[in-house]
């Protein structure tokens, strides 16, 4: 695959996966928004969930506390999803990405309640607390998981079919830097047996 410009024909498909509560994945999910904005990119949202990822793993008792009330957002954007159809996954992490990371709200009932009368859904909030829908939360987790292998988490970003966890970045690149960095996306996506490039994370998440 070859860098893509402005001038490409078709879009180029790039499929994401996110829980809404990932800080990281807030700030790669903005970049794509950039990118959609630069380069011709159509790009489709997929839940997957921290909860399940970490389900058998000791982490704590305050992170595994956490993880417990993390099935709460991704219910009800599973459950936006099947009332109101796939165009509503992207407003509403923007809604609950918005409480939880740029406004700093602590997971709750409360913010997700508020991100929800933001794109006029109220009635959903019953799904925060209603395990009937963690099945399809689970195949959606296991579809872009199993692109990438289970000593990844969240974000995955499948481009044209070929699957990472990451970019993992801050702050959120903009305009031409968000196309850069795309664009390199897609030329390590073009390399048959591409792995990883890592480095040592020395800031915290920047949302703005």
């Amino acid at each position: 695959m070859a860098p893509l410009t402005s001038d490409s024909s078709a879009p180029t498909k790039v499929d994401f996966w996110f829980d809404p509560l990932c800080p990281w994945a807030w700030i790669t999910s903005r970049w794509m928004l950039e990118v959609e904005q630069v380069r011709p990119v159509k790009v489709d949202w997929h839940l997957m969930s921290l909860a399940y990822l970490n389900k058998d793993r000791d982490l704590g008792e305050q992170y595994n506390s956490m993880m417990e009330k993390a099935w709460g957002p991704v219910r009800v954007v599973a459950a936006a999803t099947d009332a109101k159809g796939k165009d509503i996954i992207l407003p509403l992490y923007t809604a609950l990405g918005t409480h939880f990371h740029n406004n700093h709200e602590a997971l709750g009932p409360e913010p997700i309640a508020a991100a929800l009368d933001d794109i006029g859904l109220p009635d959903l909030i019953s799904a925060a607390t209603d395990p009937s829908w963690d099945a399809a939360i689970i195949e959606s987790h296991e579809a872009g998981i199993g692109l990438v292998g289970m000593e990844v988490g969240t974000p995955v970003i499948s481009v044209e079919g070929v699957a990472f966890f990451g970019p993992v970045i801050t702050p959120i690149p903009r305009g031409e830097e968000a196309a850069k960095l795309f664009d390199g996306v897609v030329l390590v996506a073009g390399i048959d047996g591409f792995y990883e490039l890592k480095r040592t994370r020395t800031r915290p998440p920047i949302f703005d």
